[in-house]
């Protein structure tokens, strides 16, 4: 209950300044629950979760679930309300797709989707399940979904190769860096396959058929491992995000982030392909960095055909490319490496000598002293000119 100053009527209540300044949420929150697997238990979680926030007081309902004819997760849904499915005649035949129109109408706070990367029937608002939940989340309603990994555009193709198996249904890798929250339903491969046998996932005549095909050990710790990668991920962009908003100029990485300064040189795709290496041995990040300085304005066009060339050759490594102007180099990369929370840098060394070879421990000092504290590779290039 607001009180108010009766001596001052004109004044604010708390509560009433709390709403002043509070942002206005004006787009729905997005939580997946992402799996490795079919019954490592995400719409089983979900849909706990869901119970124990109703329990709460909040306003949460069904737009979706795939029971697949497992009994505690069917008790579970029935726990909840649900918005009845859309009918759909296709060819003659009747199929239920979930009706948007009607939870955009209903408008609760929080709805619950199931498998993400499902392709509606022809003659659906979309043509996605995905592009259902855009239209719900701009509708200002929270959406709590689940997924599995194999489903992630770019991992598609990687699962494939290792399970043998075709992976149809994709959704965008932006979509999961849409999501606010994204949460693994985790379970040991030998506890999947435990569960796979007694029945919990399929019939218990599918089981063995499974258990040799996509349901093999060696595919379930392939898959839980680029599931785990994908949380990581996650969680290092909310971190950063944290850090960005906060200020925070500390190491605080979940992973590791390995940045390549480069120039013109041909010789800058050796210590690309070096950063490359050093990012996946310890499972980090890729980034490279090229400083524009006043004098490249003078570039010949075969050293701006060179540069090019090696931002091609990065990319290509899948690194995440920067070309930044800067009048100092050691100033402009502290600056990244401080921005961009930069954990590794490498700089190459070429046989120089003289004042060259000053100027170029000069610029590493001064960039050890600006820096915030980053692990500095320091690589040989084209040690044949020596």
């Amino acid at each position: 209950m607001a009180i108010r100053n009766p001596s001052n009527p004109a004044a604010k209540s708390p509560e009433e300044w709390l709403d002043k300044v509070a942002p206005e949420k004006t787009q729905g929150t997005f939580k997946i629950f992402l799996g490795y697997a079919p019954g490592v238990g995400k719409t089983f979680n979900m849909l706990s979760e869901a119970i124990r926030r109703r329990q709460r007081g909040e306003d949460i309902l069904i737009g979706v679930v795939e029971t697949h004819g497992r009994p505690r997760t069917a008790e579970l849904a029935e726990q909840l309300e649900e918005i009845p499915r859309k009918r759909i005649d296709y060819k003659g035949v009747p199929f239920e797709e979930m009706d948007v129109d009607a939870i955009i109408a209903r408008h609760p706070e929080i709805v619950l989707i199931d498998e993400l990367a499902h392709t509606n029937i022809e003659g659906s608002k979309h043509r996605k399940r995905y592009e259902d939940v855009l239209d719900i989340l701009a509708a200002n309603i929270d959406v709590v979904a689940t997924m599995n990994v194999q489903h992630i555009e770019s991992v598609a193709p990687t699962v494939q190769s290792v399970t043998g198996i075709q992976i149809r249904e994709v959704v965008p890798d932006w979509l999961l860096q849409r999501a606010d929250e994204i949460v693994m339903s985790d379970l040991t491969p030998e506890a999947l396959q435990t569960r796979m046998r007694r029945g919990d996932i399929y019939g218990v005549d599918r089981a063995e058929k499974a258990l040799s095909n996509f349901f093999r050990r060696g595919n379930l710790i392939a898959l839980r491992e680029l599931a785990l990668q994908h949380v990581t991920k996650a969680v290092d962009r909310t971190l950063t995000a944290y850090m960005d908003a906060k200020r925070i100029e500390d190491k605080w990485a979940v992973r590791e982030r390995v940045v390549v300064c480069i120039s013109s040189d041909s010789a800058a795709q050796t210590l690309i392909a070096r950063g490359a290496r050093i990012a996946e041995g310890v499972g980090g990040e890729l980034f490279v960095l090229h400083i524009q300085t006043s004098g490249e304005q003078d570039q010949d066009p075969d050293e701006k055909s060179t540069l090019a060339q090696n931002l091609d050759f990065a990319r290509n490594l899948n690194a995440q490319v920067f070309v930044i102007p800067g009048k100092s180099i050691a100033h402009t990369a502290a600056d990244f490496v401080r921005e961009k929370h930069i954990t590794h840098i490498i700089f190459g060394r070429t046989a120089i000598s003289g004042w060259r070879k000053y100027l170029y421990y000069w610029a590493i000092q001064h960039f050890l002293k600006e820096a915030p504290n980053v692990d500095v590779h320091i690589v040989t290039q084209n040690p044949e000119r020596q």
